[in-house]
């Protein structure tokens, strides 16, 4: 059963669970691109509740219920935490919302919401998991690798431990995945969560290997990354930058995968190029044109991205449809 439940991370969906929401998610790109909008939520209202900066997770969650007829409220300054508690909030958006989606900081704020909030809680990131980007990732290499996500050899390459990292790893785990870890020791994911992929791993044929040294990428059919420097870790970028450097994405090490068709991706935003004024600020202090990835793999032929960030809009739909109407439960 799917209608009801909250998608605080992909540890509580089974593989199967999971195929059915790409497949879902499929479907409802289809019906976008043919311009069929079948209002499967009309009369609903849903919430997004924010206390990080956004692009892609706010957009796709106020289009995805566009599309579907819902109404959104996008709320960034409300009173929980401050002058109301936290359950105290989720009580009274529950009455409200037929669903709410939370991207912030602590893992523990949105499974409280879910908690409280008697409605489905979706989680748009935190400190420790961002479910609905894997799902948009994993659609996107349906729709660029021609083999089964059983199949695929998947290299995250930088910080192991963010949020990224930890849930690339979840997913891989989940749908029997290769997955590959390229970071220093020092970055390396929790390993208690390592343990725990790996002993699923056991039962759906996934592989979790670790290693510092980046000719792990050889026979890669993704090599992903994401940032140096999470939002709430400024203060590191110094230590960071010396970490990590030797990790970035080139073209080289796309060679080194051995496979022309490698393909790369980023949940964005990337510090490719200097046209950010992060990007201007670091060079000016450490004199970098470029952080996670090259410019060069950035517009490459390898690179999807934006066929990665549109599927963030179609994959929330999915979710959200899947948890507020029983579409996948007939």
């Amino acid at each position: 059963m799917f209608k009801g439940r909250h998608l605080l991370t992909l540890l509580d969906y089974s593989p199967e669970e999971i195929r059915k929401l790409l497949d879902l998610a499929h479907q409802v790109k289809r019906e976008k691109r043919e311009r069929i909008f079948p209002e499967r939520m009309k009369n609903m209202n849903i919430v997004l509740l924010f206390e990080k900066t956004s692009t892609r997770t706010r957009c796709a969650f106020e289009v995805a219920a566009n599309d579907e007829g819902a109404k959104v409220t996008f709320l960034s300054n409300s009173q929980m935490g401050k002058k109301e508690s936290l359950e105290d909030t989720a009580k009274v958006l529950g009455r409200f919302y037929d669903g709410i989606e939370f991207r912030g900081f602590e893992q523990k704020t949105v499974e409280l919401l879910a908690k409280y909030a008697q409605v489905p809680v979706w989680n748009g990131l935190t400190d420790l998991y961002h479910p609905t980007q894997v799902l948009a990732d994993w659609m996107t290499i349906e729709e660029h690798v021609k083999k089964p996500l059983s199949e695929v050899k998947f290299c995250y390459v930088g910080d192991a431990r963010n949020n990224m990292g930890n849930s690339l790893m979840i997913g891989c785990a989940k749908m029997g995945m290769d997955f590959v870890g390229i970071a220093p020791k020092s970055l390396f994911p929790d390993e208690k969560l390592v343990e725990r992929m790996r002993e699923l791993g056991r039962e759906t044929g996934a592989s979790i290997t670790l290693s510092d040294d980046i000719a792990a990428v050889e026979g890669a059919d993704v090599i992903y990354t994401d940032v140096w420097v999470s939002m709430g870790e400024e203060a590191q970028f110094a230590e960071r930058i010396e970490a990590l450097s030797p990790y970035r994405v080139t073209m080289d090490m796309l060679r080194r995968a051995n496979n022309p068709d490698v393909i790369f991706l980023h949940c964005l935003p990337s510090f490719h190029d200097l046209e950010t004024s992060v990007g201007r600020d670091i060079y000016e202090k450490f004199g970098l044109t470029e952080m996670e990835v090259t410019d060069e793999v950035f517009r490459s032929r390898h690179s999807v991205v934006f066929d990665e960030a549109e599927n963030r809009m179609h994959t929330i739909k999915a979710v959200m449809l899947a948890t507020t109407t029983d579409i996948l439960d007939r």
